[in-house]
């Protein structure tokens, strides 16, 4: 009799150890792990088994989280690697559960994502032994590029140098040693404040994202279109003496390409990746047409111009 008391006391409490994952969100490996979302302890216990802290935001509809899970982690060495050296929690970007952020405050998953700015999904965080976040993915990368951002957010490689100097030498990628000009591209200095909003687009050469955004997504007549209603300047990361460069350290600019847009003097919006046509058209209309105002959230936006767009008939595919 005891004995069946004892384990029934252990079915009911079993899952009341961890809260479940929150509904609708999307697919993710079953060794992700289920805690109780208090963060601080979380960095604790991954430090106490030798690996660091992974926190995903995804959502439903969302293709790219899809390809992280569908994709990059149907790969035995990928998935093997976060396995080994990190526990991966997963957040919705529209959840209710309450999480305790590393500060003490309490929040649900959806104020998390307003807090960090979450504006892509997926976006991935990647937390030091001490909780300090060395690495941050905002958007998909393709397996041969997450792989090699495992490593450094790991510590396993790029030792005192930053995740795009560490990228540039370990990845080698066909890639242009000349930057691309574009027509659109208003002459320096920069003003952020006139009749337009602003588009500052970084990059360097023998950037393979740098490529591909010229040859594909700032071709696309949507695109040049939106683009008419931008101030557009382009910067080059180098020489830290210049006057580009030193945007690109006040901008805390990371990655290229990078296109930080503004609006009456302000930042709104940061794409720290290469995107797909589509969303890149998404998001400059989110600003040119100032829906930012009203919509605080570029993904809320991005659905309910998905929608508006398939209603009227317009073919989408996020994908292109």
């Amino acid at each position: 009799m005891r004995f069946f008391v004892l384990l029934l006391a252990f079915a009911v409490a079993t899952p009341a150890q961890a809260q479940a994952a929150s509904p609708h969100a999307i697919d993710i490996p079953p060794w992700f792990t289920e805690t109780f979302l208090d963060l601080r302890e979380d960095v604790r216990e991954a430090a106490a088994q030798g690996k660091r802290l992974m926190l995903y935001f995804g959502q439903d509809g969302c293709p790219y989280c899809t390809a992280l899970m569908q994709t990059n982690f149907s790969q035995r060495p990928i998935a093997d690697k976060t396995r080994r050296y990190f526990v991966a929690i997963a957040l919705n970007l529209w959840g209710d559960r309450e999480v305790l952020w590393l500060d003490g405050r309490r929040m649900s998953e959806k104020a998390l994502g307003r807090e960090l700015r979450v504006q892509f999904t997926p976006t991935l965080l990647f937390l030091d032994e001490r909780g300090k976040v060395v690495l941050r993915l905002n958007g998909y990368l393709p397996p041969h590029r997450f792989e090699v951002a495992l490593d450094y957010a790991a510590g396993l490689a790029g030792k005192g140098m930053r995740y795009d100097e560490y990228v540039k030498t370990t990845i080698k990628e066909t890639a242009s040693a000349t930057l691309h000009d574009e027509a659109l591209f208003a002459a320096p200095p920069v003003a952020l404040t006139g009749a337009k909003p602003v588009a500052l687009l970084f990059e360097t050469p023998f950037c393979a994202g740098c490529d591909e955004l010229h040859r594909d997504g700032l071709q696309r007549p949507e695109v040049r279109r939106l683009l008419e209603r931008f101030a557009v300047y382009r910067l080059t990361l180098g020489d830290m003496r210049t006057p580009q460069t030193t945007w690109a350290r006040h901008l805390r600019v990371a990655y290229t390409p990078t296109i930080v847009i503004f609006d009456r003097g302000k930042e709104v919006l940061r794409l720290d990746t290469y995107l797909r046509p589509f969303h890149l058209a998404s998001a400059l209309d989110y600003v040119a047409s100032g829906a930012y105002r009203k919509e605080q959230s570029f993904q809320r936006y991005l659905q309910s111009r998905t929608t508006r767009l398939r209603e009227r008939g317009d073919k989408v595919d996020l994908w292109n």
